[in-house]
């Protein structure tokens, strides 16, 4: 585990100390760790370019005493704020509980599937709507929301009236703008379907 990683562990864990970040909560740590990461590469102005998670931690790495300090300082204020978001966005569908909504949000994002796979430039494409939800105060679940908008975009019948050239930009530009708008929205964004067992205490 890298040491960001495991200070963002610590952290959450002194937000709620219920939390079982090495087990069953495993994903809030993964999730936590690769926002803080979309948010230093937008905080950097590092977006549009060819920087993955590793280049970045290893600028962390490179860090002095104080500005380690500093940043220590830093995650306990974001993580609090990141964690106080995700209660607020992510919604934990027990078994069959909302068994229609979840099939009916996840139709659109396996029709548009096919589309999706085919686009080279997606990384890029994700990393625009990503900045733009953190510019407006989105910093949690921020690489979910970012691919889910855009597909979902793209399942749209209308863009079949646009010509194949200009799709990609068109639905970029109406992901954009619902990005802006659903940082600025509340309640759940993010649905989890997680198994029965997930609150079963262990003997």
């Amino acid at each position: 585990m890298d040491f960001v990683e495991f200070m963002i562990g610590e952290k959450l864990r002194e937000a709620d100390p219920a939390l079982d970040i090495m087990g069953s909560d495993h994903t809030v740590l993964q999730v936590a760790f690769q926002d803080f990461t979309n948010y230093l590469k937008f905080r950097w102005d590092l977006v549009g370019q060819e920087v993955k998670q590793p280049e970045i931690l290893e600028r962390i790495n490179t860090l002095s005493q104080k500005d380690l300090d500093e940043l220590d300082a830093f995650l306990a204020v974001w993580c609090n704020m990141w964690f106080k978001k995700w209660k607020e966005r992510v919604k934990l569908l027990i078994g069959n509980q909302g068994a229609n909504k979840w099939n009916k949000m996840n139709k659109p994002l396996a029709d548009a599937e096919p589309i999706w796979r085919k686009i080279e430039c997606k990384q890029d494409l994700q990393e625009l709507i990503v900045a733009t939800l953190i510019k407006n105060g989105e910093i949690c679940g921020t690489d979910i929301l970012a691919e889910n908008l855009l597909k979902m975009e793209l399942s749209e019948k209308y863009l079949q009236s646009i010509p194949e050239t200009d799709r990609i930009f068109v639905a970029l530009n109406n992901t954009l703008r619902k990005a802006r708008a659903m940082a600025h929205s509340r309640g759940p964004l993010i649905f989890v379907k997680v198994d029965k067992g997930y609150y079963n205490t262990p003997e």
